[in-house]
């Protein structure tokens, strides 16, 4: 397995190395250059001619800042600034392999590693775009397994902070793992919350104290592009619907579908608190089927969390999205898609309904289990075993 997740670093690290990325790598290197000049806190404030909005948190200055210094030592930014999510992706190869094999047989833990370190999408997204995306996904996934796998609810916190720090769209896994905390009692609910509050007040606190208007507009409310190439936006664009439908969705209609990404992980962590981790690989996946912005990048959401969920479901969606991912970053801009990347778009929304479906059956199939009881080694997600005796459930 870690051979499988060297390869897979080495590979995307040789396409950073040698390819010039698309427009984010030139946006990215502009936006170091602004945070040099004006801080990681005051950049929120800043015009920035010629550059998009900069929507990042926090920490993801922080990092930029430090990518910048690495630079002057004479490593290309272009090569630097997909370092981290390459990096993410080699982590969370590791990760899906023990998330899974608590959950699967050995041979099925392997290939959905595997699968990780050499998923297309995954390859595209971090080698060749970069962006956070694939790091903000690696944290989710590490705190999840940290507080249900490894009753670690200190380190749990804290990987769940840095988890929005670097990328903003994990909050929707953020209320789940409070209550499966919460459930698995005081002292760990404590110990989460500690971590969490800590590093979510170091690292957003000077930055909501010095310019909190310009943090909520360009980070918190931020809705995405407006181009229709993806999921609702598409179809209700491909069948005619009515503009002022399109515009609500595109608005501020975007937030139900986020409040129902919310919901539907919370009540999936409520019944099955010690599926925390695939609960998560489904929220991040239903945030993608429900997104209402469009950007290669974002498949990265759903890439690693099909794996955990299945070798198929995952395999399926890398396999289908990669093209699309492939031939989007050949065309003359990334967020211009061709007719072939867009209906390869439209298959692959349905390949990741069919395999996010999937998911929540194999979720509600296992026996509940409370998330503060050790889990049982070997169990498999697709399906309770009923000669296990009652107390001992799958995990």
């Amino acid at each position: 397995m870690l051979i499988a997740a060297v390869a897979g670093l080495v590979t995307r690290m040789l396409i950073a190395a040698n390819m010039p990325g698309p427009a984010d790598v030139r946006i990215f290197h502009g936006f170091a250059t602004a945070i040099v000049r004006h801080g990681p806190i005051r950049i929120y404030e800043q015009p920035l001619p010629g550059l998009p909005v900069y929507n990042h948190p926090p920490l993801a200055g922080w990092m930029l800042l430090g990518l910048n210094e690495l630079s002057e030592l004479g490593i290309p930014f272009g090569t630097l600034i997909r370092l981290p999510a390459s990096v993410a992706d080699f982590f969370c190869a590791l990760l899906v392999f023990e998330i899974v094999r608590r959950r699967a047989r050995l041979g099925a833990a392997v290939a959905c590693g595997v699968g990780v370190a050499a998923s297309p999408v995954l390859i595209a997204t971090s080698g060749y775009h970069g962006n956070t995306d694939a790091v903000a996904i690696t944290f989710a996934l590490a705190a999840a397994h940290l507080l249900v796998d490894r009753k670690a609810p200190l380190a749990a916190g804290l990987a769940a902070a840095l988890s929005i720090s670097v990328k903003f769209i994990p909050v929707v896994v953020i209320p789940a793992l409070f209550l499966v905390a919460l459930r698995a009692g005081r002292p760990a609910f404590v110990r989460f919350s500690a971590g969490f509050a800590a590093l979510v007040a170091l690292v957003w606190g000077p930055v909501l104290m010095s310019v909190p208007e310009n943090l909520k507009e360009n980070v918190l409310e931020y809705a995405g592009g407006g181009y229709r190439l993806w999921g609702l936006v598409r179809f209700a664009d491909l069948f005619g619907l009515p503009e002022s439908f399109i515009t609500f969705i595109e608005g501020d209609g975007h937030f139900l579908f986020v409040l129902v990404c919310v919901a539907a992980g919370v009540w999936l962590a409520w019944l099955r608190p010690a599926q925390l981790p695939v609960v998560v690989a489904v929220t991040m996946s239903l945030l993608l089927l429900l997104s209402t912005a469009s950007a290669l990048q974002y498949l990265t959401w759903a890439a690693a969390g099909l794996f955990v969920v299945g070798f198929w479901e995952g395999a399926a969606y890398s396999c289908l999205l990669g093209l699309t991912a492939v031939l989007g970053y050949q065309g003359r801009s990334a967020v211009r898609w061709s007719e072939t990347v867009l209906h390869l778009g439209e298959a692959g929304w349905v390949v990741l309904a069919v395999g996010l479906a999937g998911g929540i059956r194999k979720i509600l199939a296992t026996r509940p289990e409370p998330p503060g009881q050790p889990p049982a080694g070997g169990s498999t997600l697709t399906a309770p075993r009923a000669s296990q005796p009652t107390g001992s459930a799958v995990n």
